[in-house]
């Protein structure tokens, strides 16, 4: 009879489990479900559309600030002079007086050229001045004496004349001699090599031991005026009447330089030039921006992010820039009513300045705007509010969620429409 009551017992599981898979039963949240099947839209997680279609989002207040209008633009680093030290006589490199990399100030030495042989050359020239000297001292003592002789009729005028030319010729190899001096003590000179200008020095290219020339390519070492330094960069020719309007009263027009990817602010200029033509190509302008550089944040031939503060808007109406989105109607944002519902207004943006953007809409200062839920809202949805991580790296929790979605919908608001 095992058989049969084997045959039996599975006959009472199997119609168990089809009655346990086919039956709905009530979870302990009070939530009806069908054991084996997926959850439905509206029920579990409140977050991924919770009862009652209630849509959890994150929002900021509407408020009224100053706003600067600005022009964005990438720019060059360029030095405000830059010099290639060559020496001026040949001669063997004796000594190095830099570090490389170093600031060095204008006048300070830099390297030392063997000047023993330009040594002898100034005392040459300084012995022959001697020489030549004390022959015209003595044709001058002759001069004086044939002057008195002549008034006493004891020598013919000619011989007068004679000594004088001799005089006059002596003065005439006494300045060749002085300019001889002059020439050798600035050949000398040149054997020791001093910075032209000040900035910061380069690598340097000729080693020690080695006779350097003043036809050497590449010279001895570089040196660029980093302080202050340039910044070049073009900006459509749209914005020409209102820079030259600065310029032409002596506005301070702001400049920053930013990071190539603009999240860290390098350095903060102002406008210094104008270029002279606009370039027909790109229809922009270009300007040079000063900036002092104490820190040496920017380098040469950098490319960096340039901002231009054109003016300043006072006291506009501005929303957070994520808040901003794009459908069918034109750019909109979603207000949360006193009852916790929704509804879309339209705006026209305007400048946007460190993450807020000036509007203009049926908006009032103090108004709640949506800045994080967006994707699932629709006109006249309810919301419930709720407060983005305070908790870097919380990894769970209607917070944490919030968060991540909020940094995804700053990134693309454009991608939300109104339906």
């Amino acid at each position: 009879r095992s058989p049969w009551v084997v045959a039996a017992l599975l006959a009472v599981g199997s119609g168990g489990l089809w009655w346990y898979k086919t039956h709905p039963v009530d979870s302990p949240s009070g939530v009806t479900t069908i054991p084996g099947t997926p959850p439905v839209a509206g029920t579990g997680n409140r977050r991924f559309g919770g009862g009652n279609n209630v849509q959890p989002v994150s929002i900021q207040l509407v408020r009224r600030q100053d706003i600067r209008a600005s022009v964005n633009a990438i720019g060059s680093i360029t030095a405000s002079n830059t010099a290639v030290i060559h020496a001026q006589v040949s001669g063997v490199l004796q000594s190095l007086h830099f570090k490389e990399g170093q600031q060095v100030k204008a006048g300070q030495l830099l390297a030392q050229i063997d000047p023993r042989a330009f040594q002898a050359s100034v005392n040459q020239a300084e012995g022959s001045l001697t020489r030549d000297k004390a022959q015209r001292d003595n044709a001058k003592i002759d001069l004086a004496r044939y002057r008195d002789l002549l008034a006493k009729d004891a020598i013919p005028k000619q011989q007068l004349d004679t000594q004088e030319a001799l005089v006059r010729q002596l003065d005439g190899t006494v300045k060749v001699d002085q300019a001889a001096v002059e020439s050798a003590s600035l050949q000398l000179s040149y054997a020791h090599v001093t910075a032209p200008i000040s900035g910061r020095v380069g690598l340097k290219q000729a080693d020690l031991g080695n006779v350097v020339q003043p036809g050497d390519a590449n010279g001895i070492v570089s040196i660029t005026q980093t302080r202050p330094i340039a910044m070049v960069f073009a900006v459509p020719a749209t914005y020409l009447t209102q820079i030259n309007a600065g310029l032409k009263i002596n506005q301070s027009m702001e400049v920053q330089a930013w990071d190539r990817f603009g999240k860290t602010q390098l350095a903060a200029g102002r406008v210094a030039s104008i270029d002279n033509a606009i370039d027909p190509t790109t229809d922009t302008i270009k300007i040079k921006a000063l900036f002092a550089n104490a820190d040496d944040a920017l380098f040469p031939n950098q490319s960096v992010s340039a901002s231009l503060q054109l003016a300043t808007l006072s006291q506009v109406l501005t929303v957070p820039q994520a808040a901003v989105l794009r459908g069918s109607q034109g750019y909109y944002v979603y207000v949360v009513n006193p009852d916790n519902s929704v509804n879309t207004k339209v705006v026209k943006p305007g400048t946007v300045d460190g993450g807020w953007m000036a509007v203009e809409g049926d908006l009032q200062s103090g108004d709640k705007v949506v800045i994080d839920g967006t994707d699932r809202l629709r006109e006249g949805a309810k919301v419930e509010v709720i407060e983005p991580d305070s908790k870097p790296g919380a990894k769970a929790g209607k917070q944490g969620s919030g968060s991540k979605r909020s940094s995804k919908n700053a990134s693309a608001p454009a991608s939300s429409s109104a339906q």
